[in-house]
């Protein structure tokens, strides 16, 4: 089937579009150049014919994780949500030039590169889950690389609460990196599942395609991988410099049964380091942020479908007409309340003359008043 073509990019004060990114079922991706300060950025627009209530509360708990978490090293930043003067809800992030998912398939990735892929991912990936998140995509294409060629992790636009609290119907899977219980439709979604697929993601990059699926067949159908899925038969690897530790490292993160698996990311990116110091390569840092920063500020939400966006000033403005019909009491206590909110630094007498003249006038007014 076609790809359909991209929307029209929204026009959005301050930047100027350049050129479409990408295309999917709810949004666009468009590259922009914002004016002040000065930079490119990815902007994902949703599309105007599938905003709803969910898409929109989807994509608010997009903002509000990426916000949360994108102070981690290894996750997308994003700049700013609002609303386009056209009415579609729109997400301003970091640009990254490229990523993953064209890199292993043009090449072979060293294997250097791989472990430090699997290591940032895995430790990005334990910061989400103890912000109580399931990022529930976990595939080659939502690792990007930023113009520094720093691993992060994107699209959060299918997560949801690992409280399980704010679960939908939807059964969100990737076929080829899906956990069998998730191709089973059995859980839509865990920390085991999540596991799975980071071991199925670092094994692909490896290998130059998807633990089940066999290259030069015909038989890589959805149909045929997830039956191979829910056996648990994974091709085996055809490089020859990949050690009997990672090997076993993969194949544990992609076992069958959910209890089989290293029971967190972070556990899984400590052994892929322990791979690293094996072969004498650098150690790729573990940074997780502490259980205090995950857990601070307000609990991430998953159920509101308002549209989030520019607002009208709630702030009162004292208008002139008020001044009208006042007493000289309440005059001058508003003077006062003036004077007390003044810069206490240079320019207060400015404020007491002001005090003095008003009081002075209204003086005035009320003797001219008793007269007539």
């Amino acid at each position: 089937m076609a790809r359909r073509l991209p929307s029209t990019p929204p026009t959005l004060p301050g930047f100027t579009p350049v050129r479409p990114l990408g295309t999917g079922g709810f949004a666009d991706v468009f590259l922009y150049e914002q004016d002040m300060p000065r930079r490119p950025v990815a902007v994902k627009v949703l599309l105007a014919d599938v905003v709803d209530d969910d898409v929109v509360r989807m994509f608010n708990a997009e903002a509000d994780i990426m916000a949360r978490l994108s102070s981690h090293p290894s996750i997308l930043t994003v700049h700013q949500a609002s609303i386009a003067p056209d009415g579609r809800p729109y997400l301003v992030m970091e640009y990254c030039p490229t990523g993953v998912s064209p890199a292993y398939r043009d090449q072979i990735l060293p294997l250097q590169t791989v472990l430090d892929i699997g290591v940032r991912v895995g430790c990005a990936l334990e910061t989400v889950h103890r912000a109580g998140v399931l990022h529930r995509d976990i595939k080659p294409s939502n690792i990007l690389f930023t113009s520094f060629g720093t691993p992060v992790l994107a699209d959060f636009g299918i997560a949801t609460s690992l409280s399980g609290r704010h679960a939908t119907d939807l059964f969100a899977m990737s076929v080829p990196w899906s956990a069998p219980e998730v191709v089973g439709e059995r859980t839509q979604g865990t920390v085991a599942t999540e596991v799975y697929s980071l071991g199925a993601t670092i094994y692909t990059l490896l290998d130059g395609h998807s633990p089940f699926e066999i290259p030069g067949s015909g038989r890589n159908g959805t149909a045929e991988l997830k039956r191979r899925i829910l056996r648990g038969r994974v091709t085996p690897a055809r490089r020859e410099d990949v050690p009997p530790q990672l090997t076993q490292t993969l194949l544990r993160a992609m076992s069958v049964d959910p209890q089989s698996r290293q029971p967190t990311a972070l556990d899984l990116a400590r052994q892929l380091q322990g791979v690293q110091a094996q072969l004498g390569l650098p150690a790729t840092p573990l940074e997780v942020a502490s259980s205090d920063w995950a857990g601070a500020g307000a609990v991430l939400g998953f159920d509101d479908a308002r549209l989030r966006g520019p607002m009208r000033a709630q702030v009162p403005v004292a208008s002139s007409r008020r001044r009208q019909g006042m007493s000289v009491q309440q005059l001058a206590t508003e003077a006062e309340v003036a004077e007390s909110d003044a810069p206490r630094h240079g320019g207060r007498w400015l404020w007491a003359a002001a005090t003095a003249a008003l009081v002075a006038l209204a003086i005035i007014v009320t003797l001219v008043v008793v007269r007539a």
